[in-house]
């Protein structure tokens, strides 16, 4: 379990801004932080990384302080078993990405975890490269094995995949899901990508202006906590062709793309660009517009 009770005065772009949030996370769930830009997410992940110092709080982790004002007790970044990845990747530029990996080790830590984690996010072939030859989406994959070569209890993604196209965004989300699961950690994402929430989280905090508004299933929170279907998928509507009184919808989904009939209902209020859920019930295609 972990505790975070914190307070920080920030600069919006509106002016100045508290952030206040008093709330837990249960050990072993993938949790995703959302809301605009500005709203505070990514202080917070810097707040538990130990990156930055609140005006006012309490970090408990698993039974631990890491965190208490009041009492001035403080840990270094080092101290916390975190491992963060950056949206812009941070990697050494003089190093190939087995050196990059095994920077992250510490004094007498077994080199195998290297092996392992080159192999469970497909490195093999890039283990001697340096990151300027590597594309965006390998780029993102030696950050994340960096990230967990100290076997953090907490793995912290800040918008990791939002520059990448669809199809390699897709690859990644299974990728840290497969060690999501495999080191048993406690993940935290920042995600503006509500389809890539409702895919990987187990619960969700909604951030507005530095407070946490909704939280809850991600399901629940946009409104599809009562669909009772064999499968669900959410993808992006690509192409909408009416029919008579039907609409033949072009959905793409990760790489794939699946076209889907719909009623006139369902499918009359549907752009191009949309992001839908999909689910099936007794054979009958059930399709939801997720609203952001």
């Amino acid at each position: 379990m972990i505790q975070l009770n914190i307070q920080k005065k920030l600069k919006a772009a509106s002016g100045e801004m508290e952030l206040a949030i008093n709330t837990q996370i249960t050990q072993g769930d993938l949790v995703s932080f959302y809301g605009k830009s500005g709203a505070g997410k990514t202080t917070i992940l810097r707040i538990l990384a130990g990156l930055l110092k609140p005006e006012k709080g309490e970090i408990i982790v698993q039974g631990n302080t890491w965190l208490n004002t009041s009492k001035k007790i403080n840990l270094k970044p080092q101290q916390r078993k975190v491992g963060y990845v950056f949206q812009d990747y941070s990697l050494f530029p003089n190093m190939t990405v087995k050196e990059n990996l095994e920077f992250a080790l510490t004094k007498n830590q077994d080199k195998k975890i290297i092996s392992e984690l080159i192999e469970i996010v497909e490195l093999g072939n890039l283990r001697d490269r340096k990151p300027e030859t590597l594309s965006g989406g390998q780029k993102q994959r030696v950050a994340l094995a960096r990230a967990l070569v100290q076997k953090p209890s907490i793995l912290m993604l800040d918008e990791p995949l939002s520059a990448l196209d669809s199809e390699i965004r897709y690859k990644l989300q299974q990728h840290i899901l497969q060690v999501h699961n495999e080191f048993k950690l406690t993940t935290i994402l920042i995600s503006h990508d509500i389809s890539e929430i409702l895919r990987m989280s187990d619960y969700l905090f909604e951030l507005e202006c530095g407070k946490i508004i909704r939280q809850g299933k991600p399901s629940e929170l946009f409104k599809f906590q009562n669909l009772n279907a064999k499968f669900q998928f959410t993808g992006d509507l690509v192409a909408i062709e009416k029919q008579d009184f039907l609409y033949i919808l072009t959905i793409k989904i990760g790489k794939d793309i699946v076209k889907v009939i719909a009623d006139e209902t369902e499918g009359v209020n549907l752009v191009i660009g949309d992001k839908i859920l999909v689910a099936s019930k007794a054979f009958n295609p059930i399709i939801h517009k997720i609203n952001k």
